[in-house]
């Protein structure tokens, strides 16, 4: 065991008009350090995962972790981005100061609050993760950028507008359970399957049910080395992690393979000596749905243009052979941009202790975290285990 989560908290996600950045990661930082029974002084390093790119007025946003104590003080602190991928970027760079012998425990927060930014710069500044050259004049943003995904899609495959709202339903359905989730109503699969006035399309063949919310949030994890999370009460082991970074321009890439996306799990699994059979759930990348669609492909759940297949036949659903999202996915949840993967793991951390409430997966030992930057650009993955 070289790294493992030994600690973490999380906020609901969801519309915060009295919170602020500073308020947000102040609030998880305090609890997760106290949730692992780590005092701020035993801290070694801090990471922030916040992607901002103008959601927020106050920019320079590592240095307000330390506002959580005045123990932190003077301890290394890093903001990191990496799009939509930028929690788990901060994950993985704080596992990589333990495997360097340069930290013991580390603590990572992921933040962001995007819902005081007007609709429509919340598009522009979204649409700053594609290459501007060629996707910088998309209409409605970066749903648009994935409705040219789902159309050349349903060319390439047949129309999926079934196999979209079937992954739309189910992850609200999952979502009515996590506390944390922005939207916690089932909303079944006839509703997100219709175009209506209260789900209406937004870009090419995306509805309003295949987009994730528009979130503020934050999540904080404690992640400690092998020989301190040993003395811990709970310790949930990083089995494997695998990082790929994939060409940003569409034009130079099949974007209906999410080659990085495909890479990143192979990678992952194969470092962890299993196969996917073994995994007990995956926590994976909703943004939209047909980004879900595509990643039961990428890793291997089912073939190229096949990936309805999981979804129409019961796999990824909660009581399936592999359920992906219980948490309810982004979909549901929602998606403040920085917090995203540091939820993800949190997470996935609380299903393999057996504290994940009414979204346990029964019997999890082994789950999968998929976390994606851009339109399959940045692919994180980690393999996680419960040691302790």
């Amino acid at each position: 065991m070289t790294a493992a989560i030994v600690g973490w908290a999380h906020t609901p996600f969801g519309k915060w008009d009295e919170e602020t950045v500073e308020s947000l990661i102040v609030r998880v930082a305090r609890e997760a350090l106290e949730h692992a029974g780590v005092e701020a002084a035993d801290v070694d390093e801090i990471v922030l995962g916040h992607f901002n790119g103008g959601f927020s007025a106050q920019d320079f946003t590592a240095g307000l972790v330390l506002q959580a104590s005045d123990d932190l003080r003077f301890k290394p602190a890093t903001r990191v981005e990496n799009a939509c991928a930028t929690g788990s970027a901060a994950v993985h760079q704080a596992i990589r100061a333990i495997e360097a012998k340069q930290a013991r425990v580390v603590l990572v927060v992921g933040v962001e609050q995007m819902t005081r930014t007007p609709g429509p710069e919340i598009g522009k500044t979204l649409l700053k993760a594609s290459y501007l050259p060629e996707d910088g004049e998309t209409p409605a943003g970066f749903a648009g950028v994935f409705g040219k995904i789902a159309a050349a899609y349903f060319q390439r495959h047949g129309d999926q507008s079934d196999a979209l709202a079937m992954i739309a339903a189910k992850n609200h359905a999952n979502g009515v359970e996590n506390p944390y989730a922005q939207m916690r109503k089932d909303l079944g699969f006839d509703f997100c399957r219709a175009e209506s006035e209260k789900n209406p399309f937004v870009a090419g063949p995306l509805k309003r049910t295949d987009c994730s919310l528009v979130s503020d949030g934050a999540a904080a994890l404690v992640i400690a080395d092998g020989e301190t999370a040993a003395t811990m009460p709970r310790a949930v082991a990083f089995r494997a992690r695998a990082h790929a970074q994939d060409f940003l321009p569409m034009s130079k890439r099949d974007i209906l393979k999410f080659e990085g996306c495909a890479v990143a799990w192979k990678r992952a699994l194969a470092d962890a000596g299993i196969t996917l059979d073994d995994l007990s759930f995956v926590e994976t990348h909703d943004c939209f749905t047909i980004a879900e669609l595509i990643e039961y492909e990428a890793m291997g759940l089912a073939p190229e243009g096949q990936g309805f297949r999981a979804i129409a036949e019961g796999w990824t659903r909660k009581d399936g052979k592999l359920p992906v999202n219980p948490s309810g996915g982004l979909k549901a949840k929602g998606h403040p941009i920085g917090a995203t993967g540091v939820s993800m793991h949190a997470l996935s951390a609380m299903q393999l202790t057996g504290e994940a409430g009414g979204i346990q997966v029964k019997d999890a030992r082994l789950g999968g975290v998929f976390n994606m930057g851009g339109a399959a650009v940045a692919n994180y993955v980690s393999v996680l285990e419960r040691v302790r």
